[in-house]
C-alpha cells in the first residue's frame, strides 16, 4: 500500500512542479491522518514542525529526501 503522502514528496523530488502550499498541505493532512487530531495541542505542534518540514524541502531537496528514506527503512 502507497502513502499518498510520501508519494507527492517523491514526485517533487522528481522535478514534478509541486508549490510550498501543497507541500505544507500535504504535510498537515498527513499527520491528521495518523490521528493527531485528537490531541489539538499536539497536532498544532506537529503541524508547525511539518509545515516547517515543507519550508526547508522547497529550499532543500535533500531534507525531503531523508525524510522519505526515513519513512521507507522505517
Amino acid at each position: 500500500m502507497k502513502n499518498k503522502y510520501i508519494e507527492l514528496v517523491k514526485r517533487w523530488l522528481a522535478g514534478e512542479v509541486v508549490s510550498v502550499e501543497a507541500l505544507q498541505a500535504n504535510a498537515d493532512a498527513a499527520w491528521a491522518a495518523e490521528g493527531y487530531a485528537a490531541d489539538a495541542a499536539y497536532a498544532a505542534r506537529y503541524a508547525a514542525d511539518a509545515a516547517a518540514a515543507a519550508d526547508a524541502a522547497a529550499a532543500d531537496a535533500d531534507a525531503a529526501d531523508y525524510w522519505v528514506k526515513r519513512y521507507e527503512e522505517g
